[in-house]
Order: structure tokens, then C-alpha cells, then sequence
């Protein structure tokens, strides 16, 4: 499609090219978005009391969109998942919940998942630019380098269910995603959250969709064919930073035009709401439990095969088994980090003395 698409419009890129510019304008509306409705998987899990509930509202509500706008595109023909990476045969079950795990606890540790830092460095926020870098070491390491091999070695165990979707399942795949879909309804309409955040976030979940279509479909070029992309911040943190040092040797595509894009809408984001804020650590300790926080979310992440976003926001719509585990990781790490941090808060504040 996408060899029609440029002669019609007198385009000279090719389509790499055209999918770094297409992941700059996806990921400029995804970190205004972002930004402005405090998405955030961690603070609907563990945030302050009064803020959870509006949180997960948040989320809920994307994901609703995002599900029913994928599956759209599947049942119309224009997008399909058979030979994407969520839906191989066998299931490296150690592998993903090792991975999602590990996430898990880091976006507690880091205050955030590697998508919410992503729009905070937009805000100013120097904790989170520092927390990325790390973030991008750890994850290409886990992709290429050292812990390579620690990745490959979990991967080995793996199971075949004889289904790789919720739509192999009884129902087929619109009764999974009517009752999906119906469930976050269900928690967004009780959220209390407002109608522009809800409206915001409709619009950031029909982002995912768009992205799957755009890579998929609009761009698709059988002489010079692209992945099939979607939402996703950790190989694209990988690739950024490899982009960053070494242009010569790759071409940026869709993952790393969607993190500047997310950088530059978060901060146009910020600077016309007035809340861009320079914010850096308050302490050797805050500096050491970010930074350790962002190295697990980078190994984790690639373990899992997506993060909050990749495997969760983009990874559950398509109804893979493999995202939906790898999701279901990420969420008990995050709870179960946040249930000791609790516990070690409550610890401390025991052992001051009354006033």
C-alpha cells in the first residue's frame, strides 16, 4: 500500500523513513496525552489512596478503546498477528513472569514504568532522563550484550498450550473482547476520574490501534517490507540509544521516531499547561533506588517482551496469551513491591518517637 500511498502524495522516502516520521506523530499526540491525563500503571496500582481509583480509570478506559479499535482492524483484514513475536507456538512461561516481575518491582523502585518516565522527562524531570539512559543500557544489554545470555537461558523452558490468543479459546475472539472490554468500561465509569481525562484517554487508547494500522497496513511495502509495530518503549529505548551513538550504522524507524515524539509532545505538553518544572534527586539514596529501579525495568522488560505499555496497553488488545501472562507479571510485581514498601513505610514511622 504504502508504494501507492508515496507516489500518489510525491513522497521520496522509503518506508523506514516514512514509519520514523509516522512514529513522531504517533508518539507526539500519545505524550501530550499522556502528560496531561497522569497516565500511569503504577500510581492506579500503588499511588496515593485518592488517586488510584481516577488512575485506573485512566487506563481502563484505554485499554477498552484500544482492544475493540485492534480487534476492528483484525476482523476487517487489515492487520494480523500470525507471525508476530506474541504469538509463537511454545510459551517461555519462566521467561515472562522472571521478566515481568522484574518490572514490576522497578517501577516502583523508579517511581514510574519506562513509559511514565519518558513523559516526565518532557516535564523537566531529571530524575526520570537519568532513569531512561540506564533503562536503555540495561535493556540493550538484555537484547544484545552481556545479560544476553541470562535472557536465552530463561527462554529455554517453554510450554505449548495448543493456543497462543484468547480468541483459540471457546467464544472466539469478540466474546473475549466484548467481556474485556465491558470490565474496564465498568471501572472507568466508577473511577471518578473527569470527562476530559476520560475523553484523553479514549483518545491516547485509540493511539494503539492507529499505530498497529500505520506499521501494518499504510506503510506495508512488499519490495521493501517494515515490522509490524505497535505502542512500545523498551526495544525503542534500546534502539534510540543505539541510534544516538551510532546514526551511521542504522536508520531510525517507528520506535525510535515514537520516543521523540513522546519526549517533544509531553514537553509542548508541559510548557503550554505551565507545569514544566526542573526537578533533579534529593538524595544519594532517592539517585540509588531510581537508578536500580530503571536497570530492572530495562532487563524486565525485554524478558517480558514489552512493558506496561508494549505488553500491556498494545500487548493485551491482541489478545496474546504471552502478553497477557507477561501483563499479569508486571501487575504482581507492582503489587507486591508496593505491599513491602508499605509495610517498610508503616516500619519506620513506628519506630519514631510520639510527640
Amino acid at each position: 500500500m504504502y508504494e501507492d500511498l508515496a507516489f500518489s502524495l510525491g513522497l521520496d522516502l522509503g518506508p523506514r523513513s516514512a514509519s520514523a516520521l509516522f512514529g513522531i506523530l504517533v508518539g507526539v499526540a500519545f505524550g501530550a496525552l499522556a502528560f496531561l491525563t497522569r497516565f500511569c500503571l503504577r500510581r492506579s496500582l500503588v499511588g496515593p489512596a485518592e488517586e488510584r481509583a481516577p488512575a485506573r480509570g485512566v487506563w481502563a478506559l484505554a485499554l477498552a478503546v484500544a482492544l475493540i479499535g485492534t480487534q476492528a482492524a483484525i476482523a476487517l483484514g487489515w492487520i494480523g498477528f500470525d507471525e508476530h513475536r506474541f504469538f509463537a507456538a511454545s510459551l517461555p512461561v519462566l521467561l515472562l513472569v522472571a521478566g515481568g516481575l522484574l518490572f514490576g518491582v522497578g517501577a516502583v523502585l523508579a517511581r514510574g514504568c519506562i513509559t511514565r518516565l519518558t513523559v516526565l522527562t518532557g516535564g523537566g524531570n531529571l530524575r526520570a532522563l537519568t532513569g531512561l539512559l540506564v533503562f536503555a543500557v540495561a535493556a540493550h544489554a538484555t537484547l544484545q550484550g552481556v545479560l544476553a545470555p541470562l535472557r536465552t537461558t530463561l527462554a529455554t523452558p517453554s510450554i505449548d498450550l495448543g493456543a497462543v490468543s484468547l480468541g483459540d479459546l471457546p467464544g472466539g475472539p469478540w466474546v473475549w473482547t466484548a467481556a474485556l472490554s465491558a470490565a474496564a468500561l465498568v471501572v472507568a465509569i466508577r473511577s471518578g476520574a473527569g470527562r476530559w481525562t476520560l475523553l484523553g484517554a479514549a483518545a491516547l487508547g485509540a493511539l494503539v490501534p492507529v499505530a498497529w494500522v500505520g506499521t501494518g497496513l499504510v506503510l506495508f511495502d512488499e519490495f521493501d517490507p517494515i515490522p509490524l509495530e505497535g505502542l512500545s518503549f523498551t526495544a525503542p529505548w534500546a534502539d534510540t540509544l543505539f541510534f544516538a551513538i551510532a546514526s551511521s550504522l542504522r536508520e531510525p524507524g517507528f520506535g525510535v521516531g515514537l520516543v521523540g515524539g513522546v519526549l517533544a509532545g509531553s514537553l509542548a505538553a508541559a510548557l503550554l499547561s505551565r507545569r514544566f518544572v526542573w526537578e533533579g534527586f534529593e538524595s544519594p539514596a532517592q539517585m540509588g533506588r531510581s537508578l536500580s529501579g530503571a536497570a530492572l525495568m530495562g532487563v524486565g522488560g525485554v524478558m517480558a517482551g514489552g512493558c506496561t505499555v508494549g505488553a500491556g496497553l498494545s500487548g493485551i488488545p491482541t489478545l496474546s496469551l504471552a502478553a497477557i501472562l507477561a501483563f499479569a507479571s508486571i501487575v504482581a510485581g507492582i503489587l507486591a513491591a508496593g505491599a513491602v514498601e508499605a509495610r517498610t513505610v508503616r516500619g519506620a514511622r513506628g519506630m519514631l518517637p510520639a510527640e
